[in-house]
Parts: structure tokens; C-alpha cells; sequence
């Protein structure tokens, strides 16, 4: 199995933007499916982009296509989130979790472990 952990959030004005981290460890990594997710107060988490196996694929939740990007770096275990064009819709605490696949899931209960998650909060 794969442990992650988020870093990068913070607060940040309406229009601005934030990198998210994503460390992995674990000799598995590189052959996981990784994919954000986000939950605010009160809501469910939802789906935010997901990357396949060596970044072939991506998908993106269609209130963030166009503003942010999922990447991974398999030679340091790691993927990342860049959010531009931050709406104050988006705050949250993001996580990362690790999919087994095969295809890219949107739905939480596909991903096997998650991180502590990273709390992003956009300001007006």
C-alpha cells in the first residue's frame, strides 16, 4: 500500500492561485491511480481530478476544467494540484487518495487510503 501527505494549502484571495503537494510513500506508488477530492463543512467529499497510471489519462470535475491541473512526478513519488483562477467555492480541505484502478474513479469509495488532507481557503 501507498501512506500520502498533502501539503501546500493556505489562504489565498479570489483570482490567485496554490500549488498542492502530494508525497508518496511506498514502493507501490508509481502503479496507482491518484486522484483529489475536496469536502467543505457540511458537504460531501467530491471529486476534484484524477491521474492514471505514468499520466496517460486525466479527468477533471467540471467546476475546476480549465483552472486546475493534476500532475505526477513518479521518479519522487509525488502528484500535485495546480489551482488557478481560485473561487471562494473552492475552499476546502483537499485530500489525496490512491486508486488501484483500472479505470480513473470519481467516486471516494475507489480509493483505498487517503491523506490527512490540506485545508485551502479563498477569501473575497
Amino acid at each position: 500500500q501507498v501512506q500520502l501527505v498533502e501539503s501546500g494549502g493556505g489562504v489565498v484571495q479570489a483570482g490567485g492561485s496554490l500549488r498542492l503537494s502530494c508525497a508518496g510513500s511506498g514502493r507501490l506508488f508509481s502503479i496507482n491511480i491518484m486522484g483529489w477530492f475536496r469536502q467543505a463543512p457540511g458537504k460531501e467529499r467530491e471529486f476534484v481530478a484524477a491521474i492514471s497510471v505514468a499520466g496517460k489519462e486525466t479527468r477533471y470535475a467540471d467546476s475546476v476544467k480549465g483552472r486546475f491541473t493534476i500532475s505526477r512526478d513518479d521518479a519522487k513519488d509525488m502528484v500535485y494540484l495546480q489551482m488557478n483562477s481560485l473561487e471562494r467555492e473552492d475552499t476546502a480541505v483537499y485530500y489525496c487518495g490512491a486508486s488501484w484502478g483500472p479505470d480513473i474513479a470519481t467516486v471516494p469509495g475507489n480509493y483505498y487510503t487517503w491523506g490527512q488532507g490540506t485545508q485551502v481557503t479563498v477569501t473575497s
